[in-house]
């Protein structure tokens, strides 16, 4: 770790401290060392921030938008903390070498599969293509639901501090019974059956497009 990452860290986790009134200790499940990844809901640009300092000195990276290296205070956030850009709509092959180069590494990934901020903090839809760093490395996922930053903006105005809670679920693998080729119709599935294991984390009012949990399924997913 740079000595200027190490500044940075202290600086935002300083930063969180004061601003919000945190409930992260479930973060003490993630192991010491990787690979493996983080599957997130996305509600601000702060979530992925909070997570990444906080698991320090864990080794650890994320797919960003492209669209951050465009402003300079946000790049020097995304190549302080060497996070990997991605781009939005399309296949971006260059942005999944480099997230399984660093699975490869030992690093854990931190991946948003809604693909875009969810303004009210609820639940979105998680895109299929996720399931692709999933299935390609045999590392475990670990779903990691957080709640709380949405407020953080409307309470700075009023002087008031933030309640946030992390939560983190069991990790599973994802893999297709039989070992079988698997097809955009199992991809589906697959993303479905993760995304109900972060919404089993989160309050009731926020599971979203997963709020109905008598749908959720595991036959793609392997506890251990």
């Amino acid at each position: 770790m740079s000595f200027r990452e190490r500044v940075l860290n202290v600086i935002v986790r300083l930063a969180l401290r004061i601003a919000c009134k945190l409930e992260t200790h479930e973060l003490e499940q993630i192991p010491d060392n990787g690979p493996g990844i983080l599957l997130a809901n996305h509600t601000t640009y702060i979530e992925g921030p909070m997570i990444y300092v906080l698991l320090s000195p864990r080794q650890a990276t994320a797919l960003a938008k492209r669209e951050l290296w465009q402003n300079p205070i946000t790049r020097f956030f995304m190549t302080t903390w060497h996070i990997i850009p991605i781009n939005r709509g399309r296949v971006d092959s260059t942005a999944m070498r480099a997230a399984l180069q660093a699975l490869d590494d030992g690093r854990f990934l931190g991946v948003a599969a809604e693909g875009t901020r969810s303004k009210t903090g609820v639940l979105g839809q998680g895109h299929p293509g996720a399931t692709f760093l999933a299935t390609s490395k045999d590392v475990p996922v670990y779903p990691v639901a957080q709640w709380g930053l949405v407020n953080l903006s409307r309470n700075l105005k009023r002087l008031r501090r933030t309640p946030v809670t992390v939560r983190v679920g069991t990790p599973f693998y994802v893999r297709k019974p039989g070992n079988e080729p698997i097809t955009s119709g199992d991809r589906r599935r697959m993303i479905d059956e993760m995304m109900y294991q972060l919404a089993l984390l989160m309050p009731e009012e926020l599971r979203g497009y997963y709020s109905d949990l008598s749908q959720a399924s595991t036959e793609y997913l392997e506890f251990r």
